[in-house]
C-alpha cells in the first residue's frame, strides 16, 4: 500500500554530534561531511531559511541531527540500500535532509523539477524505481497521487506543507510529527545505528540520481557518487572558501549546478547556505544576504543587466553620464586587471568611481560582497561578463555537465580568459576529438546512466573518456572555448560551421530580448526567431502609449519589430560577418515548458521551436 506522510517543517530534530567514526572516514562521503562539521563546530550556523520575513538558523549539530532522524524514519518506511527517494520540492533545508539521509543509508536521492507535469513526474519516479516521493505541497502531492497507478514502486509520499491536504480522504496520510516521532524513537532504540551506517558507506557507490535536462529526448538518470564530487573542490587554488563565506540557494536543487553550491562546496568549506522565501524574492534575498560566492545561470546575469540598463535609460541626464563614464573607465581598468597590468593610477581611478558608481550598483544587485561570481549551466556572452567586471563584480565562467559532477573547467583568480570556460580543474584531462568534440577524463566522471548501459557505453569510451556532445577549441595555454552542441551546430549552405549559442547570446544582451533561436542550417544566411521580454517591452510600449492587450498583441506591433531590429543591429556589431543576423521574426507566443518548447531548466528546445514555427522560418527565406 502507498502511504502519504505529511511533513511539518516547523518540527525540529534533536541535534547530533558523532563521536565514534574517525575524521578520515567521515570525510569520504557527503553525509559524513555534515557529521564532520558537526564535530568541528557544532554550534556554528550551517543553514539559514527565511520564513515570514525572519531568517531562522540551523547549526551543524542540528543539521546532523535532522539527517539522522530522517534516516531512521526512512529506514522504518522500508527504504533499503539501492532504493531511490524522489524529491519534488523547492529549495529548503528539508530537501538537503532527505537527500543526505537517503545517501547515508545507501539509497539514492532523485530530484524532480516542481514545474514538471504529472507525466514527467511519473517517468522519473518509475525510472528511478523510487520507493518514497517527497512532495512540497498540495500541487506536488496531487501529481504523485494522479500517477500512482503508473508508479507501482512508490510506497510512500511525504508532504512538506500539509495545507490543502488535511481533508484528503486517504488512509495513506499521516502527519510529519508522527513521522519524526518514529524516527526519534528509532534513534533512542538504536543510537549507534546511524554512525555505523556512516562508517560503512562506500564513497564510490551511487548516492545521487541527477536527471539530465532532456533537450533532445527523455531525461537520463546520471548516477553520481560522493567520490566523484568531493575531490574536485579540495584544491584551494580552485575556489578558496571558508566558514566565513555565505551562499544563496535558489536554483532548483535537482540541478547539478545548485547541488554544487548547496552541498558540495559548503560540505567542503563549512560555509553558510541561505534559503530565501521563494524564487520571486531572489533579488530581495540577494540584497539581504549579500553572498560572497554566487552562482548565476546566464539568464540571471542577463536579467540583472537588463534591469540596470532600463533603469539608467529612465534616469536623469547626470546619472546616465556618471554611469556611462564609470563603466567606460571600469572597462579599461578591468581589461588591464585581467591581464595583470593594473597600475597605481588605475587603482586611484577605480576608488573614485567605486564611490560614485560601482558601490551603489553592487549594493542594489546584492553583490557588494561577492568576491567569486560564477556563470555556468549554459553559454554566456563574454561581452556580458566584461560588463560585470567593469562594474566591479568578478564573474568566472565555468563549464561542466551532470556527467562531470557539475564542473570540469573554471576560470579563476589569476587565470581568467573571457570567452573561454577556463582551465581544467586539478586531476582532470581534456582534449578534443577529430570532429572537435570535447572529451574529458578524470575522477569526477559519473558512474553511468541508471538502467541504460547502451547510453553509458556511448558516453564513456573504453579509455575512460567522456564524450560531452559539445564541440570546442583548446588554446595553447589550455583554456577551453565551447563552440556549441555537436548536434546543433549550424552549417550554412556556404559550408560555414557556426555556433547558435554565440549568436543567441549576442541577441540576448538586449533587455528587450528574452529568448532567441538562431536559424540558418543549410541556408545562405543567418536569421533568428525572437521572443521579446514581455514585462520590459510592455513597459516600453506603455510609456509610448502603444496599446496592447497581451503578449501576442504586443509582438504584432510594427513598433516592436523596429525595436527588436535595432537590438539585432547592435548584436551584429559583436558578431563576425558570417554570423550576423540578416532577418528576424518575433515569435507570437511566450515559450513554455508545458508546450514542450523549454526544458525544466528553462533551456530552449531548438528542434521543437524550429518545427513549431516553421511557417515563420519559411517566410524569412521565401520558401513555400
Amino acid at each position: 500500500m502507498m502511504a502519504a506522510i505529511v511533513l511539518d517543517p516547523e518540527i525540529r530534530a534533536e541535534p547530533a554530534v558523532p563521536t565514534r567514526v574517525p575524521d578520515e572516514v567521515l570525510a569520504r562521503t557527503l553525509p559524513g561531511r555534515v557529521a564532520l562539521w558537526a564535530r568541528r563546530q557544532p554550534d556554528a550556523v550551517a543553514l539559514r531559511r527565511k520564513r515570514f520575513g525572519i531568517w531562522k538558523e540551523t547549526t551543524w549539530s542540528e543539521y546532523c541531527g535532522a539527517i539522522e532522524t530522517v534516516a531512521h524514519a526512512l529506514r522504518r518506511l522500508g527504504v533499503e540500500p539501492g532504493n531511490a527517494v524522489g524529491i519534488l520540492s523547492d529549495n529548503r533545508p528539508e530537501w538537503l535532509y532527505v537527500d543526505l539521509a537517503a545517501q547515508a543509508i545507501g539509497a539514492c536521492s532523485a530530484g524532480i523539477y516542481q514545474t514538471n507535469p504529472a507525466e514527467d513526474v511519473a517517468y522519473i519516479l518509475n525510472h528511478a524505481q523510487a520507493v518514497v516521493a517527497v512532495c512540497e505541497d498540495q500541487e506536488q502531492v496531487d501529481k504523485a497521487l494522479e500517477v500512482r497507478d503508473e508508479t507501482p514502486t512508490v510506497r510512500h509520499v511525504i508532504v512538506l506543507d500539509a495545507r490543502g491536504t488535511r481533508d484528503y480522504d486517504d488512509p495513506r496520510l499521516m502527519t510529519w510529527s508522527d513521522f519524526m516521532e518514529a524516527g526519534a524513537a528509532a534513534r533512542a532504540e538504536d543510537p549507534d545505528w546511524f554512525e555505523g551506517e556512516l562508517a560503512a558507506r562506500d564513497p564510490t557507490e551511487p548516492g545521487m540520481l541527477v536527471y539530465t535536462s532532456g533537450t533532445t529526448g527523455r531525461p537520463k538518470g546520471a548516477e553520481l557518487s560522493s567520490a566523484s564530487v568531493i575531490g574536485l573542490w579540495e584544491h584551494p587554488d580552485v575556489l578558496e572558501a571558508s566558514p566565513d563565506d555565505t551562499l544563496l540557494s535558489y536554483l532548483p536543487l535537482c540541478h547539478i549546478a545548485e547541488k554544487l553550491f548547496s552541498l558540495f562546496i559548503p560540505l567542503r568549506s563549512g560555509c553558510v547556505v541561505h534559503f530565501g522565501e521563494s524564487l520571486d524574492t531572489v533579488q530581495e534575498d540577494l540584497r539581504e544576504v549579500s553572498p560572497t560566492i554566487f552562482l548565476g545561470v546566464p539568464r540571471i546575469w542577463e536579467k540583472m543587466h537588463a534591469g540596470v540598463t532600463i533603469r539608467m535609460r529612465d534616469s536623469s541626464w547626470l546619472k546616465r553620464r556618471l554611469f556611462e563614464r564609470g563603466l567606460r573607465v571600469g572597462r579599461e581598468i578591468a581589461g588591464r586587471r585581467l591581464e595583470g597590468r593594473e597600475t597605481r593610477l588605475d587603482r586611484l581611478r577605480w576608488f573614485i568611481n567605486d564611490l560614485l558608481v560601482y558601490r551603489p550598483l553592487q549594493e542594489r544587485l546584492g553583490l557588494r560582497r561577492c568576491r567569486f561570481g560564477i556563470s555556468g549551466a549554459a553559454p554566456v556572452a563574454s561581452e556580458l561578463l566584461l560588463w560585470f567586471w567593469s562594474a566591479g563584480v568578478p564573474i568566472y565562467e565555468g563549464y561542466g555537465l551532470t556527467e562531470t559532477g557539475a564542473m570540469s573547467h573554471l576560470n579563476r583568480p589569476g587565470a581568467v580568459r573571457l570567452g573561454t570556460v577556463g582551465l581544467p580543474l586539478p586531476g582532470i584531462e581534456c582534449r578534443t576529438a577529430e570532429d572537435g568534440e570535447v572529451l574529458i577524463r578524470g575522477p569526477n566522471i559519473f558512474l553511468g546512466y541508471r538502467d541504460n548501459p547502451e547510453a553509458t557505453r556511448a558516453a564513456i569510451d573504453d579509455e575512460g573518456w567522456l564524450h560531452t556532445g559539445d564541440t570546442g577549441v583548446i588554446d595553447d595555454d589550455g583554456f577551453l572555448s565551447i563552440v556549441g552542441r555537436k548536434k546543433e551546430i549550424i552549417i550554412t549552405s556556404g559550408g560555414k560551421n557556426l555556433s547558435p549559442e554565440k549568436i543567441e547570446n549576442a541577441l540576448k544582451l538586449s533587455p528587450f530580448v528574452k529568448e532567441a533561436v538562431a536559424v540558418g542550417d543549410g541556408r545562405k544566411f543567418i536569421s533568428a526567431l525572437v521572443q521579446i521580454d514581455y514585462d520590459i517591452v510592455s513597459d516600453w510600449a506603455t510609456r509610448r502609449r502603444l496599446s496592447h492587450s497581451d503578449y501576442t498583441d504586443l509582438a504584432r506591433r510594427p513598433e516592436v519589430k523596429e525595436l527588436v531590429s535595432r537590438a539585432v543591429d547592435e548584436a551584429n556589431e559583436h558578431l563576425a560577418r558570417v554570423e550576423q543576423v540578416r532577418a528576424l521574426r518575433i515569435i507570437p507566443k511566450e515559450l513554455h515548458q508545458d508546450d514542450g518548447e523549454l526544458t525544466a531548466t528553462r533551456k530552449v528546445r531548438r528542434k521543437v521551436v524550429h518545427e513549431r514555427f516553421d511557417d515563420l522560418v519559411r517566410d524569412i527565406y521565401g520558401e513555400e
